[in-house]
Formats: structure tokens, C-alpha cells, sequence
């Protein structure tokens, strides 16, 4: 029989040691949690609802949206969740998957904030040239560019063996 072991969940670190610290971390996160999700579904609903706000700018602020809204709630769910009930475990699965949703709506958000600045250098420097350079069809090749530069960049990081770098839970 050979010897092997397999690792089936972590330990996380506790941002605190008391009860009643872990309580008010829960609090706070979830503050700014609520905050997250109402800001970006605000953004969200107002860029989808009205019609004056359907220009490219809007609709690279709409992913951007909906990007953050997948940063936050990647790991602060866990994080809550860890702090309200005193635990500190994850599972394997779970740290891959945190992992994994981390980098690709960080690298989406990244490349999608390089379009962004690119629609805002077509807006000043060719002003002129803005419609035919940004149409819809050119605005959202763009965005689905960045989302999915987002999921290569998360494929290309993410090393089975070695899931759970330095993410903050």
C-alpha cells in the first residue's frame, strides 16, 4: 500500500480571536456587501432601463458592473459566513473554485478597464470618428473580448496542485 494523502479542505485564518470581534467583522462585511450589490445593481438597472443610457460608455460601465458584483461576491459571502459561525474551514473544491471566479472576474475587469480607456481616448482625440470606430457590434466583440480574456487568464492561473494562493477570506 503506498502512502499517500490527499488534502480535502483548508484552514483559514481568523481575522480575529474573540466572539465578539468575529461578530462585528460579520456586520461590517455584510455593510459593505449590501452597499456592493445595491450600488452596482442600481448602475445595473438604471443602464439597462433607460434608453438615453444605452451609449457605449453606459454599456462598458453595465459589465463593469456586473464584474464587480462577481468580485464581492466571490469570497465575501464565505467570509461572512466563516465569521457569523465561528468556523474557519473551506473545502478543496471550494478554495479552487474561489480561486478560479477571483481571477477571472479580476482579469476581465482589468481588460475591460483597458476598453474602457480606449472608448474614452476615441472620444477626445477623434471625436469625429467616435460612431464608426465604437458601434454596438465593435462595443460588444469588445466586451466579450474582456470577459473572455477573463476566463483564459483564470484557466492559465489556476495550477490544480497549488489552488489556494494568497486570496483574502
Amino acid at each position: 500500500m503506498p502512502n499517500s494523502s490527499s488534502i480535502s479542505e483548508f484552514l483559514l485564518l481568523a481575522l480575529a480571536d474573540t466572539r465578539q470581534l468575529q461578530l462585528l467583522h460579520f456586520w461590517l462585511f455584510l455593510g459593505i456587501y449590501l452597499a456592493a450589490l445595491l450600488g452596482n445593481g442600481l448602475i445595473s438597472t438604471a443602464v439597462a432601463c433607460d434608453q438615453r443610457l444605452h451609449t457605449p460608455m453606459d454599456f462598458f460601465l453595465l459589465n463593469l458592473a456586473l464584474l464587480d458584483l462577481g468580485c464581492i461576491s466571490t469570497t465575501l459571502p464565505k467570509t461572512m459566513a466563516n465569521a457569523l459561525w465561528d468556523t474557519r474551514a473551506i473545502s478543496y473544491a471550494g478554495c479552487a473554485a474561489q480561486v478560479f471566479f477571483l481571477l477571472f472576474f479580476f482579469g476581465a475587469e482589468y481588460s475591460l478597464l483597458t476598453v474602457m480607456a480606449y472608448d474614452h481616448f476615441v472620444a477626445i482625440c477623434k471625436p469625429l470618428h467616435y460612431g464608426t470606430l465604437l458601434g454596438s457590434r465593435a462595443c460588444v466583440t469588445m466586451a466579450a473580448a474582456a470577459w473572455g480574456s477573463g476566463f483564459l487568464f483564470s484557466l492559465l492561473h489556476t495550477v490544480p496542485g497549488q489552488c489556494c494562493g494568497p486570496i483574502f477570506l
